[in-house]
């Protein structure tokens, strides 16, 4: 049985995960750790855990084989900069930081340590994305000029952050409003099928003013390094959000429309963009599902993300902040 450590349990996805862990044979929570001690007891409780006041008492335990962290992101450098030191695998929710320079350090100090890191990137094992990375990588577009990403919901009309994750919609403590905590996701497939990113943009805005100063949805406009324009949407406002993705070239096009994909490439016999392409690859874990997968010996490391990935990323989020 190996022992697992959660250190936080504010993060929006934290009931998921649990649950997720619980199907799971051969894992246990050994300690839970946060900072409201109504909350540690309670995840404690359910975990069948020990609920610690310092989260030392779990990184100095020799039994305990990896961490979970899913704690408010301000509270992230001090936690991550302690499991590194402990030279504990670790599996961070992201953002992995207020911004590029907070990211940047812990990701520094995870190479350092030469520990296994993971974080919450998901949608990087769906078919869709997978097949539209091979594409982009074996030329099907030809030179691609465009592409658009969007991951929205109507989280903010549901009550999402009116009690237990409100401070999600505080950036004091999240670093980020609804663009940069559902852009994220967004954020990192572009980045993962095109490469580093040269300038950024974005406009933000609020719909209701429900949490003060706080975006609620957002537009990004990204310039990549190979000469590809990308734009990004992101909010918690949206009642829909049926074309997720666009992509354009010189040989090809792609555009997700309710999670059906349409393919037109001049490269590709029977790509011809009027029915749905269906020949996808399997799905494939990611995210914390492949976290749990490397814990339970059926997986290895090699398509975590990594904590410079992380740091890249918040970057250029922070990047498209401050330009807003």
């Amino acid at each position: 049985m190996k022992s697992i450590a959660l250190l936080g349990a504010s993060h929006i996805h934290v009931p998921g995960f649990m649950k997720r862990f619980r199907e799971r044979e051969g894992l246990a929570i050994s300690h839970v750790w946060d900072h409201i001690p109504d909350r540690r007891a309670k995840w404690a409780a359910e975990m069948g855990a020990q609920s610690i006041a310092d989260p030392a008492e779990a990184l100095n335990d020799p039994s305990v084989d990896a961490v979970i962290v899913c704690s408010e992101t301000v509270l992230h450098t001090p936690l991550v900069s302690a499991v590194a030191a402990a030279g504990k695998p670790v599996f961070v929710e992201k953002p992995l930081g207020m911004d590029g320079a907070d990211s940047t350090g812990m990701a520094q100090a995870i190479a350092a340590a030469g520990i296994p890191f993971q974080t919450g990137f998901f949608m990087r094992g769906a078919p869709v994305n997978t097949f539209l990375k091979a594409r982009i990588q074996d030329g099907s577009f030809g030179r691609i000029t465009r592409v658009r990403q969007s991951n929205c919901h109507a989280g903010l009309f549901a009550g999402y952050f009116d009690t237990d994750w409100r401070w999600m919609a505080d950036r004091g403590q999240a670093g980020v409003g609804a663009f940069g905590d559902l852009g994220a996701h967004a954020l990192d497939l572009l980045l993962w099928w095109l490469g580093p990113v040269e300038s950024a943009a974005a406009v933000l805005g609020s719909a209701t003013g429900r949490f003060g100063d706080i975006d609620e949805y957002g537009e990004g406009l990204l310039h990549f390094e190979s000469g590809v324009a990308a734009t990004l949407g992101a909010g918690w406002v949206d009642l829909a959000n049926p074309v997720t993705t666009e992509i354009s070239g010189t040989a090809g096009h792609a555009v997700v429309i309710n999670k059906e994909l349409f393919f037109r490439s001049q490269h590709i016999t029977g790509a011809t963009g009027t029915a749905a392409w269906t020949a996808l690859p399997l799905a494939q874990p990611a995210g914390f599902d492949l976290f749990l997968d490397w814990l339970q010996g059926s997986a290895s490391t090699q398509n975590f993300v990594s904590a410079a990935e992380c740091a890249e990323r918040d970057t250029v989020m922070e990047m498209m902040y401050a330009a807003a």
